[in-house]
Order: C-alpha cells, then sequence, then structure tokens
C-alpha cells in the first residue's frame, strides 16, 4: 500500500506540474506571440513525411490588422456567446454528453443483438466527449494538445480552457486563435488564408469574404477542394446576415 500511495503522489506532482508548465507558458502568451501550436507541428510533420513542406503558409499579424468582419464570421459561426462566456459553454457540454451517451448507448445494444446472432464485431468503443466547443477550447485543444477524442484529453482541454480566460483578455484570445487555425492544407491564421483564397491582407476582407472564411472553419481542407460548394456559399450568406448583431470583445 505504501508503494502504491508513493506512485500516487508522483503521478500527482507530475499532473501538478504539468498544469504549472501550461499556466507558466499561457502567461507569457499574454505578451509573446506562440511560435508554433501542437496541431502546427503536427501537420508540419505530416507535410514534411509526404515532401509537401512548400504548401505552408502562415504570418501573425496584430488584432487591429485583422478585420473586424473576420472577427464577427467567426465568432457567429463558432461561438456566437464568445463575449460573454467564461471559456466554456456548460449547457453545451451537457449536450454533448448526452448525445455521446445515447451513441453508446445505441452501440451497446448493436453489440449486443451482434454477439446474440453468434457474429463476430469489434469491442464496443470508450467513452468520449464531442462538440460544445467553444473558441477558447478550440485554441486550448490546438495549443496544446492531440487530437485524440478520450475523457482525460477533455478534462485538461477545460482546465487549459479557464487559465486560458483567467490569464488572457478576450482580445487576446481571439488574436491567437484567428492568427493560428487551420484554413487549408499549410493554411494557418487569417493573414494566410486571406492572401490565399483573396489575395488580399486580412485586414480588408469584405463581410462576405470574412463569412466564407468562418463557415470554412470545422472542415477547412475539404472546403478548400470544394470551393463552389453551395453549402458554403448559402451558409456564408447566413452568417453574413448575422455578423450584424455580434458582440466583439
Amino acid at each position: 500500500m505504501k508503494t502504491l500511495a508513493r506512485w500516487a503522489g508522483l503521478a500527482g506532482l507530475l499532473l501538478l506540474a504539468l498544469q504549472l508548465y501550461f499556466a507558466a507558458r499561457i502567461a507569457v502568451m499574454a505578451v509573446v506571440d506562440p511560435s508554433s501550436t501542437a496541431f502546427q507541428r503536427s501537420e508540419a510533420a505530416r507535410l514534411a513525411k509526404a515532401g509537401d513542406t512548400g504548401r505552408w503558409r502562415q504570418q501573425t499579424v496584430a488584432y487591429p490588422a485583422l478585420s473586424d468582419n473576420l472577427k464577427r464570421a467567426v465568432i457567429a459561426s463558432e461561438d456566437a456567446s464568445f463575449a460573454r462566456h467564461d471559456g466554456v459553454e456548460w449547457p453545451a457540454i451537457r449536450n454533448a454528453w448526452q448525445r455521446n451517451a445515447r451513441a453508446e448507448a445505441q452501440a451497446a445494444r448493436r453489440l449486443e443483438q451482434a454477439e446474440a446472432r453468434g457474429r463476430a464485431v469489434d469491442k464496443l468503443p470508450g467513452a468520449r466527449i464531442v462538440g460544445g466547443s467553444t473558441i477558447t477550447q478550440q485554441l486550448a485543444k490546438n495549443l496544446f494538445l492531440t487530437g485524440e477524442r478520450s475523457l482525460p484529453r477533455k478534462a485538461q482541454e477545460l482546465v487549459i480552457t479557464l487559465m486560458l480566460e483567467a490569464l488572457l483578455s478576450k482580445e487576446r484570445i481571439l488574436e491567437i486563435y484567428l492568427n493560428n487555425v487551420e484554413w487549408g492544407e499549410g493554411v494557418f491564421g487569417a493573414e494566410a488564408a486571406a492572401q490565399h483564397y483573396f489575395h488580399k491582407p486580412a485586414a480588408r476582407l469584405s463581410a462576405y469574404e470574412a463569412a466564407r472564411l468562418a463557415v470554412m472553419l470545422p472542415r477547412p481542407r475539404f472546403f478548400e477542394k470544394m470551393p463552389q460548394s453551395g453549402y458554403l456559399s448559402a451558409r456564408a450568406g447566413t452568417i453574413a446576415a448575422r455578423m450584424g448583431g455580434v458582440e466583439l470583445p
């Protein structure tokens, strides 16, 4: 039991050290732009392995040089309550839990039915939480975490999210997010996206152009290959119509 207690204590200390590391990194980001994110580094490694490093584009620009149209469009599309919440939309998290619980229950029923028929099936997947992510949560994941979907990773994402909200202003969170989010194959940040898709700086994006970029965010590489997508155009029109009511931080 003493050995077990020592190992548990060591694990607790390592976990605390990891949280202090995240907090220190975030505190520095109040005045220093991150050189890269965990997601960018994984993408850079993937492109390098494929021999396609020439596609990389990124340029960090200050918050005032980012079009207000883009700020409003991204908030309208991704996180309408961004300026008001504490980083987490708890009702959305609860709904995500409920959706996952229903999906797992359905998977369990299918597993039981398959076993009853004597069919070989894969084991039931573990619990995972999806959906309900705010802009701050997306930034937390991109900055420090992997794309794994699991309860421990989601818990760590929530802790980092609360750190971001406590240590950085809303403007700074949005600035770092817009300068680092993926907008296509090797295209990161608003400036690179504006130049890549519209051949202009991010400061000069029109409302509709900004709305198109915002709609791309959940699946940027897909929409990069489908520029004539009817959904992209229609959804961009909807987001552009909502932008006037968006509260900027």
